[in-house]
C-alpha cells in the first residue's frame, strides 16, 4: 500500500513529501495525520533543525481531496493543528516549501504556512475556493496579505485566478525561483545555509518575526527581550563569540 506521506532525514533536515501524485497530492485525512506527526517530530527532535515539505510526481499540492469531502464529508483537519495537520500550528522550527507544479487552494495555504518558498519556474499558485463555493479557511486569506500587497492578495482571493511562479517572485512571495525539477534540491541548499547557524537563534528569530505582527509599539521591545535574552545567555551564544574570536567554525549544542 502506498504511503500517503514520505519522510526522510538528511543530516539535520527533515524532508516531508506528500505522496499522492495520482490526485496531484490532494490532502486526505491520512495525509493530514501523517503531516501532523512529522511536524511534531520536527519540533520534538533536537537533532532536527529545518523542515522541507514538497510533493511527489511534479506537483506540490492541489488542496483538499474534494471527492472525499463531497461524497464522504471528510475534512482533512487535525484538532489543534488545523488543515493538513499544520496550517493552524506550523512547527516552531523553520519550514521550507519546495514547490513544483500546482500549489493551489489548500496546497497554497500549506505553502503560506511555511516560512520560505522555493519554486520551480513552472509552478503556479492560487486560491480558487470562490470558484467552488468555498472559502479559503486554512490561513490563506490571513497570511497572504502579510506576504504580498493587500490589493494583490484581494485580487487573488476574489477572482480565484492563479498566478505564475514568476509573478509570485515579483510580488515577494517566492524566495528562490529555479528550473523545473530543481525545487527540492535548491530547498535543501537553502536549508543547509539555515542549518549552519545556531538553532536556538534561528528558532527565536522566527518566533520574533511572526509574533511581532501583533505586538504594539509600546510592548514590542519588551516582548522581543523575553525571547532574545534566553538565547543571548545560552552556551551557544558564548560558543559563537569564542568561535569568532578564534577564527574557527562554531560547534552548536542547542543550549
Amino acid at each position: 500500500m502506498q504511503e500517503p506521506v514520505l519522510v526522510r532525514i538528511e543530516g539535520h533536515v527533515m524532508v516531508v513529501t506528500i505522496n499522492r501524485p495520482q490526485v496531484r497530492n490532494a490532502i486526505s485525512l491520512a495525509v493530514a495525520q501523517a503531516l501532523a506527526a512529522a511536524m511534531a517530530e520536527l519540533d520534538a527532535n533536537p537533532a532536527l533543525h529545518v523542515g522541507i515539505i514538497t510533493g511527489a510526481g511534479g506537483n506540490f499540492c492541489a488542496g483538499m481531496d474534494l471527492k472525499a469531502f463531497a461524497f464522504e464529508g471528510v475534512e482533512p483537519v487535525i484538532e489543534g493543528r488545523g488543515f493538513a495537520g499544520l496550517c493552524e500550528a506550523p512547527p516552531r522550527k523553520p519550514l521550507i516549501a519546495a514547490v513544483e507544479g500546482h500549489a493551489v487552494a489548500g496546497g497554497f495555504e500549506i505553502a503560506l504556512a511555511c516560512d520560505l518558498i522555493v519554486a520551480s519556474r513552472s509552478a503556479s499558485f492560487g486560491l480558487p475556493e470562490v470558484k467552488r463555493g468555498l472559502v479559503a479557511s486554512a490561513g490563506g486569506l490571513m497570511r497572504l496579505p502579510h506576504r504580498i500587497h493587500i490589493g494583490l492578495a484581494m485580487e487573488m482571493a476574489l477572482t480565484g485566478d492563479p498566478i505564475t511562479a514568476a509573478q509570485a517572485q515579483g510580488w515577494g512571495l517566492v524566495n528562490r525561483l529555479v528550473e523545473p525539477g530543481d525545487a527540492l534540491r535548491d530547498a535543501l541548499t537553502l536549508a543547509a545555509r539555515i542549518d549552519a547557524n545556531a538553532p536556538l537563534s534561528v528558532a527565536a528569530s522566527k518566533r520574533i518575526i511572526q509574533g511581532s505582527r501583533t505586538w504594539s509599539d509600546d510592548e514590542m521591545f519588551e516582548r522581543q527581550r523575553s525571547v532574545a535574552q534566553v538565547v543571548n545567555k545560552s552556551a551557544d551564544a558564548r560558543e559563537g563569540a569564542a568561535a569568532f574570536a578564534e577564527k574557527r567554525a562554531a560547534v552548536w549544542q542547542g543550549r
